[in-house]
């Protein structure tokens, strides 16, 4: 809302000495926009802001959370520091996890090959030349156990990044801490567990939208008797974003599939108090630094009077938008992958002035393969900095009150909002991705910065412009093609020393919680922990669920 637009305001005479000024000297562009295609003004000044400032952005840890959810945020502690990993086999993973910890990291993410997240064990037909190619390769426990040895998991956060199979790896984790003497009501982490995205974005879904809820849902209700500090979901907009699609539409897509698992846990019996807290979110974090921390701000209030408002929740933990945040994989460029480390330290600190509680943060080979030690240990080394050496820490929000952050802070909210209004007229996320809304307009951003890029609109250092003639990548982390082999081998001998009457036994009594309304989590627990495997019982579910094959 501006305050004045009086002919005398000091503003419009600077604008008239600006006039004189261009014609000497003309700006790069007729006009300047984010990557959301919101104009940027040539400057900002107090007209910019609301009148309601204080009311509208609020105080720290207070309602509705513009300026973080913890009264002292970085002040008290850092933020968690992860590094995604996971690749070939699970001893493999585990002597990375170690290093990374032994580095410094503050809690684990894990990344699982494709064959896991879609519910197939490694000696599936459908595996073949996929076995611990983009992640670490789970059949069963055993995996599970060898993949977490030596790491005590009542010390450790881990983060998953698993979705159609999420209570299946859930269930195994579960197990392992209590295999390590860890009671499930001390194990913390996060299972991504977000399907919608999957339908959107990704791909790696396995059964139809409506038991796919069904399943989250059952995890919501587990959880809340068994592991209360555990996030149950991260509902996430990185892969949204990876997908092409804006900032803005990131922050409303992933918004309105909160509020889809909202209203499925609702609908499901459950209080909204009761799992609310438990739900976290995960955004991505892309070059435009201003955008990207205003990009948080809205969020965080967006959810909060949402939770309150419209589903009234009382209690604030409910209204608290917790977030991880990884660098934007999609930004990172095989040519000249030294800059990715530039790219890396904008958008990390940018996660950071936005108030993430949780980083990830990319490698600089990533565009071209699985990160090495060295690269991972740089990318780690650049949250370190952050935190330690450059001070944006000891303030909390030190963006808050930037005319420009304010503004941009204010037309995201705004923009995202009316994506949520017409989200609505479909019926809610659910149906606009069974419709394709959502999908459609993915495409045409990303078919929109394509063109900006191949105009050179937009310019990407050393792919469009500052190009260098490329020297070959030798030193690049390579996955053992034996490795696939060796893995089929170790769950087939899973399968030749399990107590084969057990496993049937089990398997048997989660299909008939599948066909019921039997909370199927207890049964996939009891099924892993006789060995049964990933996908078998996955297999269990598809017969009972039947198979998503896309619009």
């Amino acid at each position: 809302m501006n305050r004045s637009s009086s002919d005398h305001h000091p503003k419009n005479k600077w604008e008239e000495d600006v006039k004189k000024t261009s014609q000497r000297f003309p700006e790069r562009k007729e006009t300047f926009h984010t990557s959301s295609d919101i104009p940027i003004d040539r400057l900002y000044t107090p007209d910019n802001m609301d009148e309601d400032y204080i009311e509208e952005i609020g105080f720290p840890g207070q309602y509705p959370y513009t300026r973080g959810i913890q009264p002292t945020m970085y002040r008290s502690r850092y933020w968690t520091m992860r590094q995604y990993a996971g690749f070939g086999s699970a001893e493999e993973t585990n002597r990375r996890f170690r290093y990374l910890l032994k580095q410094g990291q503050t809690g684990l993410s894990v990344a699982f090959d494709l064959p896991t997240q879609i519910g197939y064990d490694s000696d599936d037909p459908m595996a073949d030349g996929e076995v611990g190619k983009v992640g670490v390769a789970i059949d069963s426990l055993k995996d599970m156990e060898q993949l977490f040895d030596q790491i005590p998991l009542d010390q450790v956060s881990t983060s998953m990044t698993i979705n159609a199979p999420a209570s299946i790896l859930l269930a195994m984790y579960i197990a392992v801490g209590e295999k390590q003497g860890v009671a499930p009501e001390k194990l913390t982490g996060t299972i991504q567990n977000d399907i919608l995205k999957e339908y959107i974005a990704r791909g790696t879904y396995i059964y139809p939208p409506k038991p796919s809820m069904r399943l989250i849902t059952d995890i919501f209700g587990y959880c809340q008797e068994n592991l209360p500090k555990f996030n149950t979901i991260s509902i996430s907009g990185y892969h949204i974003r990876e997908a092409g699609s804006t900032a803005v539409q990131e922050v409303a897509f992933t918004i309105a599939n909160g509020m889809a698992y909202v209203d499925a846990a609702i609908e499901a019996g459950l209080e909204v108090d009761q799992f609310a807290p438990r739900l976290a979110f995960f955004f991505n974090a892309h070059n435009e630094f201003f955008e990207e921390a205003a990009k948080f701000r809205a969020a965080r209030r967006m959810w909060a009077k949402i939770m309150k408002e419209h589903y009234g929740a009382e209690n604030p933990k409910s209204w608290k938008l917790r977030f991880h945040t990884q660098t934007g994989g999609s930004t990172l460029t095989a040519q000249q992958p030294d800059n990715n480390i530039v790219r890396v330290t904008l958008q990390a600190l940018s996660a950071v002035m936005g108030g993430t509680q949780s980083l990830h943060t990319n490698s600089r080979d990533e565009a071209l393969a699985l990160p090495t030690e060295d690269s991972a240990r740089i990318a780690l080394r650049t949250q370190q900095i952050i935190a330690n050496e450059s001070g944006v820490a000891d303030t909390i929000d030190p963006l808050a009150g930037s005319y420009y952050v304010e503004s941009l802070t204010d037309q995201i909210e705004k923009e995202a909002n009316a994506y949520i209004d017409r989200i609505k007229e479909f019926g809610g996320a659910v149906q606009a991705v069974e419709e394709g809304y959502m999908q459609r307009e993915i495409h045409k951003a990303a078919y929109e910065a394509q063109k900006r890029i191949e105009s050179k609109e937009d310019i990407v250092v050393g792919m469009n412009e500052f190009k260098l003639e490329e020297e070959i990548h030798a030193d690049l982390l390579r996955v053992d093609e034996a490795l696939e082999q060796a893995q089929i081998e170790k769950t087939q001998q899973v399968r030749n020393t399990r107590d084969q009457q057990a496993v049937d036994q089990c398997l048997s009594e989660l299909r008939e919680a599948a066909r019921k309304s039997d909370n199927v989590m207890p049964h996939i627990v009891s099924a892993v922990k006789v060995y049964a495997t990933v996908g078998e019982i996955a297999n269990v579910l598809r017969e009972e669920f039947g198979e998503y094959t896309g619009m």
